[in-house]
C-alpha cells in the first residue's frame, strides 16, 4: 500500500499493511501572513516526518472575526452577530492557502484540515470567562450566535473540500469538560451547532475525523458526543484515560492516537530505542485494523521532527 491507500483503508476500518501514522504541530506565527511560506513549512514537515496523513493547520484563522465579539459585555449583543458570507476573507483565506498546501504535498498523502466547532471559534475570540458568562446569562442568545457561525463554517468546509482538495476535515469539538456544563446543558446549548457543521461535512466527504479535544488536565464528559458520527475518532488517551482497545470498543470506529502530546512526556524525552519499543506496544494494542497511530493533540514546537520520523519508521517495520 502507498500512504493514501493505507489511510483510506484505515478510515474504512480495513486491515492495513502497516499502521498509518499521523502527528501534527501548529505552524509558527512568522509564516501566517505568507501563504507560500506557510505551504512550504507544512510540506517540509511532511518531508521531514514522512507521516501517512497530514492534518493541515488552521493557524491564523482561529478567533471568530465578528466586530460584535471584540468588546462584548452583554449576551443580548449576540443577537447582533451577522453572517460573514462565503466571500469573507476569513472564509476565503484558509481555502486559498490550503490550495497551496495541497499542491505542495503533490498528492503523496491524504490531507484533512482543522475546523473548530462554532462554540470554539467564539471562545477563541472572547476567552473562556466571557464565553461562560454569556452562555449562562442567555443560552438562547448564544444558540442564536452559534447558529450564525455554523452557517459560515459550512461555507468554509465546502470550500476546503470542493476547492482546496483536502480529503476531509479534522473537526475539533471542545468545551466538553466534566466541570464546564452538565450533559443536559451541553446537549441543548452546544450540540445543535456542533452537529450542523459535522453532519454537513459528512455529506461532502467520507474521510472526516472528529477530534475529542482534551486539555488543561480536565477529562471530557464523552457522553455529550455519543451520537457524533465520523469514520475516525481522535481521542485523548492520557486525559480521558481510555486505552486503545477500550477506545475502539467505546467509539465503534477507527481510533487515532496513542502518545501523550504534552511537553516533557515520553515522546519528548525517550531515546530512539525506547520509542521503537513503545510503537511496538501501541500497535500490539491497536492492531492493523481500525487504528491510526498518533498523539492526543498538537505536539509542541520544541519536539524535533526527527522523533516523529522515528515513530513512522518503527511502525513501518511491524
Amino acid at each position: 500500500m502507498n500512504k493514501r491507500e493505507r489511510v483510506i483503508a484505515a478510515f474504512k476500518g480495513l486491515e492495513t499493511d502497516h499502521v498509518p501514522v499521523s502527528m501534527w504541530k501548529h505552524v509558527p506565527s512568522e509564516y501566517w501572513d505568507d501563504d507560500d511560506k506557510f505551504a512550504q513549512h507544512q510540506a517540509e514537515f511532511f518531508k521531514n516526518t514522512d507521516v501517512d496523513l497530514m492534518k493541515l493547520s488552521g493557524d491564523k484563522y482561529f478567533g471568530w472575526p465578528s466586530d460584535i465579539l471584540k468588546n462584548i459585555e452583554s449576551a443580548k449583543d449576540l443577537y447582533k452577530i451577522e453572517p460573514l458570507g462565503p466571500d469573507h476573507p476569513y472564509i476565503r483565506g484558509p481555502i486559498e492557502r490550503t490550495k497551496k498546501v495541497v499542491k505542495a504535498l503533490n498528492g503523496e498523502c491524504a490531507a484533512i484540515y482543522l475546523v473548530f466547532a462554532p462554540l470554539s471559534y467564539l471562545r477563541l475570540a472572547v476567552g473562556y470567562p466571557m464565553m461562560m458568562k454569556l452562555i449562562y446569562e442567555d443560552p438562547d442568545a448564544m444558540k442564536y450566535a452559534l447558529n450564525i457561525i455554523a452557517q459560515d463554517v459550512k461555507h468554509l468546509v465546502c470550500g476546503l473540500i470542493k476547492e482546496s482538495g483536502v480529503d476531509g476535515i479534522f473537526y475539533s469539538v471542545q468545551n466538553g469538560e466534566v466541570n464546564r456544563f452538565t450533559e443536559e446543558e451541553y446537549r441543548d446549548w452546544v450540540t445543535p451547532s456542533d452537529k450542523a457543521v459535522l453532519d454537513y461535512a459528512n455529506t461532502l466527504s467520507d474521510m472526516n475525523a472528529i477530534h475529542f479535544c482534551a486539555w488543561e488536565e480536565v477529562p471530557n464528559r464523552l457522553s455529550v458526543w455519543k451520537d457524533y458520527k465520523a469514520p475516525v475518532i481522535s481521542w485523548s488517551r492520557y486525559i480521558d484515560i481510555m486505552d486503545i482497545q477500550e477506545a475502539k470498543d467505546h467509539f465503534g470506529v477507527t481510533v487515532w492516537g496513542g502518545f501523550d502530546n504534552r511537553p516533557g512526556t515520553f515522546l519528548y524525552t525517550a531515546t530512539r530505542e525506547q520509542i521503537e519499543e513503545e510503537v511496538k506496544n501501541l500497535i500490539s494494542k491497536g492492531g492493523k485494523k481500525g487504528y491510526i497511530l498518533g498523539a492526543d493533540c498538537s505536539l509542541d514546537g520544541s519536539l524535533p521532527d526527527e522523533k516523529i520520523a522515528w515513530v513512522v519508521e518503527a511502525a513501518r517495520k511491524i
